[in-house]
């Protein structure tokens, strides 16, 4: 979809997700948005849209009629996804000079316009000024857009459509900016309106309705999180967060925020109100349930990803960071659950690369011994996400010379080379990706560690060097991984120093003697198959 200031043409399709959408031609495709057309649209539709065996009538997209009882936003913003696709393939055919196509789908443009103003003004209790002038620029040059596609069927004069066409293309640019332009106030008008709710009702009912509204929207994408940032969404679900009265609807509140402060807006609203200090007194408050911890949790882990490139103004975090990340200790080490668990060593995860104290302040806590205690109970530690999340902080710590002996304590090298062999069961892409990168971060804690003639040892003892070799060489082991291997090079290299007697002279030749860059293009190119 289009906003206001940006290339409408080339930003048409609408952040929507889970849309739920069906193939079907033309009259069945009629039958379904007879449910949403007012009496006079669906005239138009029989009146304009052609009979056609074109292939792409079967790929015309229509909202489900086993959604019609959604809410009316979710069916506005299912609607404008629809509108904005339309116009991104009117922008597609028009390139092809299919006129006929166009002037269908313009049709079919307007009247989802139409109808999504009709409905959206049905349901909404209030609507601006600028707003009802918005809707009667789209609406006016919508019926433009059609009289025009319709006049550019009546003749076949080539140079005569050659001419039309930048007039089309203009038009067409312009109905994008007032429907993005449209949405976008819509969107704000809602957020404003659950806002309000949320800041001036006293029912907890009307409360948790709005919340739970409002983390909806925070679900279609990050403009929306924009949006309701820039209207003052932080501030006032840590208001929320700050009335004891509110208790019950913590978790909901906290999980709002994480998703909004995905966005800089957010982060920035964050650090304004004490964000940091609320999330801390939060979550060393023993009174709050574990549920109310883990969502806390959750916007530790949002607010310190090393994704985020807007982290450097959160001055008040390393302030706040001991009480921080011995509560996060405190709720792995209890945590009744896989989720729990995974949302807390996120949080911790993230925070040893924002910053290096942290990983002091863990050894001084004993966290290794905990998050190792915790991978030997499957019940906790049960998805290769959280195993990802244990071998970043011990890749993170493995930095610091005093880590290495309580590895060793802790069974922590036997844990590595069980990570070593991890394997995505399901065939889920994430799930893979996220096993490459407990295999990656395996090897890395293992070259780093094995600096220690202890932790070498052991590993050696282990049959580390084997893995590492097979991992190596075989890039399915590694699900062709490159990151996987250069890891395990470095790794293999490190131990080899240890004990050289542990690979025969070919691996020695081939992985250890060579520069590593060419190690690493010796096994990629085993990748290659010459049939």
């Amino acid at each position: 979809m289009a906003f206001k200031g940006e290339d409408h043409l080339d930003s048409l399709s609408f952040p929507v997700q889970r849309m739920h959408l069906i193939q079907v031609d033309s009259v069945q495709r009629w039958m379904e948005d007879l449910k949403l057309m007012t009496d006079c649209e669906c005239m138009c539709i029989l009146q304009s849209k052609p009979i056609s065996i074109e292939k792409d009538e079967q790929n015309e997209l229509i909202l489900s009629s086993q959604y019609s009882t959604c809410d009316n936003l979710q069916l506005l913003l299912k609607r404008a996804w629809i509108i904005s696709t339309e116009l991104t393939r009117i922008a597609q055919k028009l390139e092809k000079n299919r006129w006929q196509r166009v002037h269908s789908m313009t049709v079919r443009v307007n009247c989802h316009v139409h109808s999504m103003i009709n409905e959206y003004n049905t349901s909404s209790r209030s609507s601006s000024e600028e707003m009802h002038q918005l809707e009667k620029l789209l609406i006016d040059k919508c019926s433009e857009f059609t009289a025009f596609t319709e006049r550019c069927l009546q003749t076949e004069d080539e140079e005569i459509l050659k001419s039309m066409k930048s007039c089309v293309n203009e038009t067409l640019t312009t109905v994008a900016q007032y429907f993005g332009q449209l949405i976008e106030l819509v969107l704000t008008q809602e957020a404003q309106n659950l806002l309000r709710q949320i800041e001036l009702s006293g029912s907890l009912y009307v409360t948790e309705s709005a919340i739970s509204s409002l983390f909806s929207l925070t679900q279609e994408g990050a403009h929306l999180c924009r949006i309701i940032a820039k209207e003052g969404g932080v501030v006032v679900l840590f208001k929320i967060c700050r009335q004891d009265c509110f208790r019950c609807l913590y978790p909901q509140t906290l999980r709002t925020l994480a998703s909004i402060c995905c966005v800089e807006e957010g982060m920035h609203q964050l650090e304004k109100v004490d964000g940091i200090l609320c999330l801390a007194d939060i979550l060393t408050d023993t009174s709050h349930s574990e549920a109310t911890h883990a969502e806390a949790a959750a916007v530790i882990a949002q607010i310190t990803s090393p994704h985020l490139t807007f982290t450097q103004h959160l001055s008040s975090f390393l302030e706040n960071m001991e009480e921080i990340v011995t509560a996060l200790v405190k709720l792995c080490q209890e945590a009744s659950s896989g989720e729990v668990f995974l949302l807390a060593s996120a949080a911790l995860a993230n925070i040893t690369f924002f910053d290096t104290m942290a990983c002091e302040i863990l050894l001084q806590l004993n966290a290794m011994k905990i998050l190792l205690a915790a991978c030997s109970d499957k019940h906790i530690v049960d998805t290769p996400y959280s195993r990802d999340q244990v071998v970043t902080i011990m890749a993170n710590m493995s930095v610091l010379d005093q880590c290495a002996s309580e590895i060793i304590q802790g069974n922590g090298v036997q844990l590595l080379m069980e990570m070593l062999f991890e394997k995505s069961s399901s065939g889920n892409p994430a799930e893979a990706v996220a096993c490459e990168r407990v295999q990656q971060k395996s090897a890395v804690t293992l070259a780093r560690l094995s600096r220690d003639p202890e932790v070498a040892e052991a590993a050696v003892k282990l049959s580390c060097i084997p893995r590492l070799i097979k991992l190596c060489r075989s890039p399915t082991e590694r699900n062709n991984s490159d990151s996987v291997l250069v890891a395990c090079l470095a790794a293999l290299r490190r131990l080899a120093v240890m004990s050289p007697d542990g690979l025969e002279d070919s691996d020695f030749q081939q992985l250890v003697k060579p520069r590593l860059v060419d190690s690493f293009l010796l096994c990629t190119n085993m990748e290659e198959s010459f049939v």
